[in-house]
């Protein structure tokens, strides 16, 4: 098995029980990890800086990203960072006033940016220098209806709760899509009325391989779409897979499809939240043992999880992204 990048972030030491996500991790994390050893060693330590944080107190943390040839385009609540691999020299830079929880950057097929920002749900493509060429609201409504062109979200702790909530921005051609967090499910933002049910529970990833739409869903599924029919054709609980009856897996976020049976996922332990809709989701409830931050290799034919690491020791307790690290051809 190849290398893996994985994205995400360090829990502060000091954290309260009431403490948010948006205050909760001290500094993002991108690690190197071998999954035959289970060994890691951090690429990337990174702390965003005052002028784009809403407080001292606000969240570092790497959100999801995309990895294309030998770059990575990736964000934190509030930027967008681009890094070549595998030496992880900075190469771009973008912070702009309606960056607010961004939760996904992609890049176009035209060479520009397509970037997620949950807090305000909206996406907007923008070029490499910063200008903005479009902005979607994800439940189709004027983007500026609710939020004001006037303001700097990125000094605004959180604006939750989110109508929609929308995670990650992929594209089929020259359609753009979005999953959609409230609404369980995905959209095209430039054909609108277009759209993929994934109603098992609330979407997080969507990615395009192998001329199939994996998406995974907070709770553990993972879900194969049709790109063209737009019907979801499998659906895989990785839960029962593990066996985890009387437990919670964690947030799945993070996703890495190897082959038409094999997948990478990411889960991060469940913490309380006051946003209590988002975790309706766990049936159990809270227990002392909920399973630490993790990703897992999981065969999707023989229903098998073949490979489990433990991210906890090497200092990663929340992780939204898995990518490969074996250098592109």
């Amino acid at each position: 098995m190849g290398p893996l990048y994985v994205l995400g972030a360090r829990q502060r030491k000091s954290i309260l029980k009431t403490d948010e996500e948006f205050r909760a991790y001290e500094a993002a994390l991108i690690l190197r990890v071998d999954p035959t050893s289970g060994t890691a060693n951090c690429c990337v330590e990174y702390k965003s800086p005052p002028e784009v944080r809403a407080s001292e107190q606000a969240s570092n943390g790497f959100k999801c990203a995309s990895l294309v040839g030998n770059k990575l385009y990736t964000c934190t609540s509030t930027e967008v960072l681009v890094f070549t691999v595998p030496d992880f020299e900075r190469t771009a830079y973008l912070s702009l006033p309606y960056f607010n929880d961004l939760h996904h950057v992609a890049p176009t097929n035209d060479n520009h940016l397509l970037v997620v920002s949950t807090g305000l749900d909206l996406v907007a493509k923008i070029t490499p220098s910063g200008e903005t060429m479009a902005i979607w609201n994800t439940l189709g409504e004027d983007p500026w209806a609710r939020f004001s062109r006037d303001l700097d979200y990125r000094k605004v702790e959180s604006t939750k709760p989110h109508k929609s909530h929308p995670n990650f921005v992929f594209q089929l051609g020259r359609e753009i899509w979005v999953t959609r967090f409230a609404q369980r499910d995905a959209v095209c933002l430039t054909t609108p009325g277009k759209r993929i049910d994934i109603n098992v529970e609330k979407p997080h990833d969507g990615l395009l391989f192998n001329n199939h739409l994996y998406f995974t869903t907070v709770d553990g599924h993972v879900v194969i779409a049709d790109p063209h029919t737009l019907r979801v054709e499998q659906t895989f609980d990785l839960n029962q897979i593990d066996g985890a009856k009387d437990k919670s897996l964690g947030w799945c976020r993070g996703l890495l499809p190897l082959d038409d049976r094999r997948i990478w996922a990411g889960f991060t332990r469940v913490r309380k939240t006051k946003f209590t809709e988002n975790l309706l989701w766990i049936k159990h409830g809270f227990r002392q043992n909920e399973t630490p931050t993790h990703i897992s290799l999981y065969d999707l034919v023989r229903g098998q999880c073949l490979r489990e690491i433990n991210l906890e020791p090497h200092g990663m307790n929340v992780v939204f992204g898995i990518h490969s690290a074996a250098q592109p051809r």
